[in-house]
């Protein structure tokens, strides 16, 4: 274990395989599976088979390479799918957002608090005049 913060670059690879392969909530899909089309692999697999790598293995060269080909055939529909599930869930944060918004309509002749802001010539800091007033529309 590395408890240096000087080492960094020691755990950034790590970091970058832990940040590629989570799902992301807004498109639900890994980063990696967005760019490269098929689940990653990830060093453990490898040294304990998981059914994923079992099944790979046990394929022949001609038939990966037709499945991979279904793959990558299928990326572009994966990307569209991921697109809709991150509108769909910037739309959820746009209304759980706005929910706490109150929508106010302002008449001809109702007094509100205008801010009005010194000109460039005037003193500045927190000696300067910030607002004159009640301002009626």
């Amino acid at each position: 274990m590395i408890q240096s913060s000087r080492q960094w670059h020691e755990k950034l690879s790590f970091a970058l395989l832990g940040y590629r392969t989570t799902v992301r909530t807004s498109v639900e899909a890994t980063p990696y599976l967005l760019v490269y089309g098929t689940e990653a692999v990830i060093p453990a697999e490898v040294e304990i088979p998981s059914l994923q790598i079992i099944v790979e293995a046990e394929i022949e060269d001609n038939e990966w390479v037709k499945a991979r080909l279904e793959q990558l055939t299928l990326i572009d529909e994966k990307r569209i799918v991921a697109v809709c599930h991150r509108q769909l869930y910037q739309q959820r944060m746009a209304q759980a957002y706005n929910k706490k918004g109150r929508p106010r309509n302002f008449e001809v002749g109702q007094l509100v608090l205008r801010c009005i802001l010194p000109h460039h010539q005037e003193a500045k800091g927190k000696f300067a005049p910030n607002w004159k007033g009640p301002y009626i529309i």
